[in-house]
């Protein structure tokens, strides 16, 4: 759950930017030829992303080259330049080579008014990623190249983090998320590039590998309400409970410690129902004592040093791809119909939202944004979730009612305890599934706009 003195990212998204100040990457941006709109969800919601040895053979390299196989991916194998970075959380200035990969041109399906981008990669010591975004306005401008995140799996090289104040005064970042200023002027984004950087220490023959990148761009309108899905399935996934509360007040360098751990803590449970688990060895800094000790690995490994919390969307995603052979997206989707379609193809889901307590029958709590993993749904079509706000994890599986669960995911606007308004997440998930899926996996994947 988060914090509930902070605003949930929704309501910081509708808010202004105070200055324009967009980071520059390393390297020129590369023209590209356009690629076919996705299509998009109902509408609303299209996904890009860049997963095959063709794909990454599309876009234009500087230093990096595509790498066929099982899981084709991208590598550094010459250096484009060198750079310093200061780590703004820990001061320290380091030289790194680099290598660029810069993706087509995507027209978007749907001319969108929020990106949030993620990628999946391997990076040993001695390596990390930048990811940025650049686009094509409705009215033929261009935005700057933003920065998506400089991620890496450890912490030994760099600080994992978003960057903040980055504006052109027409749209802003708000940590993982692209998102138009004003959406009611009509502006929207019609295209975008991505821009993977690789680093690595300078003469060293090292490579972070990344196997997907992608994005999410959608325009979801306003709603207080959404209508509710008609029942279509009964069926309940065996997915391991874990209560982010018996991690309360450990660690506290990371989020104040576990209360606030719904997002690392569902992705954990995910990534074990998947059969992945962390080893003795990656979870040897934990104190012994503690329970669950994967969990607390989750929300180091998840940690956002800018945003000071585990709840960045493309962080988790990445997290859960560090183990072998998973995939992690974000994404949006439209209904609970498209939710079944996943748990009916063995695909469980963890989905964001935000509500009073007397929103929700059963969860005893209200939050400005709150994470659990949906694993089934009843016989009457109510959804079954492993809710981490849970006192025990014996006490995680929860049922709530469809049409409370399905309204306060779904929706973008919200009254909060003050009377006021704020916002909602407009149906945000995170999905992992097998880096090969099953052909069943595969057709509901693709009803739901993920390939």
């Amino acid at each position: 759950m988060s914090r509930a003195e902070q605003p949930s990212r929704r309501t910081v998204l509708a808010a202004a930017v105070a200055a324009a100040a967009a980071v520059g990457a390393t390297g020129p941006a590369a023209a590209a030829v356009p690629d076919r709109p996705a299509r998009a969800r109902g509408g609303l919601v299209d996904n890009r992303a860049w997963t095959s040895y063709t794909d990454w053979r599309s876009g234009a390299a500087r230093g990096t080259r595509a790498v066929p196989g099982v899981r084709p991916g991208l590598v550094i194998v010459a250096r484009a330049g060198t750079t310093d970075y200061t780590d703004p959380h820990t001061g320290r200035t380091a030289t790194w080579e680099y290598a660029t990969w810069t993706s087509p041109v995507h027209r978007l399906g749907v001319p969108a008014t929020e990106v949030i981008a993620s990628w999946n990669a391997n990076t040993p010591a001695g390596t990390w990623l930048q990811v940025e975004l650049t686009g094509t306005y409705s009215d033929g401008t261009a935005t700057p190249w933003y920065v998506m995140g400089r991620w890496a799996s450890g912490e030994q090289d760099i600080r994992r983090t978003s960057v903040d104040d980055q504006s052109d005064g027409r749209s802003s970042i708000w940590t993982d998320t692209f998102a138009i200023d004003d959406a009611a002027s009509g502006l929207r984004l019609v295209s975008y590039r991505l821009r993977l950087t690789l680093y690595r220490t300078p003469g060293s023959r090292l490579t972070p590998t990344v196997w997907r990148l992608g994005a999410m761009g959608s325009d979801i309108p306003d709603r207080f309400t959404v209508p509710a899905s008609t029942p279509g399935l009964s069926q309940e996934l065996r997915v391991p409970r874990y209560s982010q509360e018996i991690h309360a007040g450990q660690y506290p360098e990371y989020d104040n410690g576990g209360e606030a751990w719904c997002s690392p803590t569902s992705s954990q449970m995910i990534i074990e129902y998947w059969g992945r688990k962390p080893t003795a060895e990656q979870l040897a800094w934990v104190d012994p004592a503690y329970a669950d000790p994967q969990v607390c690995l989750a929300a180091r490994s998840t940690f956002d040093y800018q945003y000071d919390g585990c709840g960045n969307w493309p962080f988790n995603a990445a997290y859960a791809a560090t183990y072998k052979d998973l995939q992690g997206v974000v994404t949006r989707l439209g209904s609970l119909t498209d939710l079944e379609t996943l748990i009916a193809a063995g695909i469980p889901a963890i989905t964001s939202q935000s509500f009073l307590k007397t929103e929700l029958t059963g969860a005893g709590y209200g939050t400005s944004g709150h994470l659990m993993t949906v694993i089934g749904f009843t016989a009457d079509g109510d959804v079954i979730a492993n809710d981490p706000a849970s006192p025990s994890d014996d006490a995680v599986r929860r049922v709530y009612k469809r049409s409370e669960w399905e309204n306060i995911w779904l929706r973008t606007k919200r009254y909060n305890a003050s009377g006021g308004v704020s916002s909602g997440t407009g149906g945000v998930c995170y999905l992992y599934f097998p880096a090969h899926p099953s052909p069943r996996q595969l057709k509901a994947l693709a009803a739901v706009g993920i390939r």
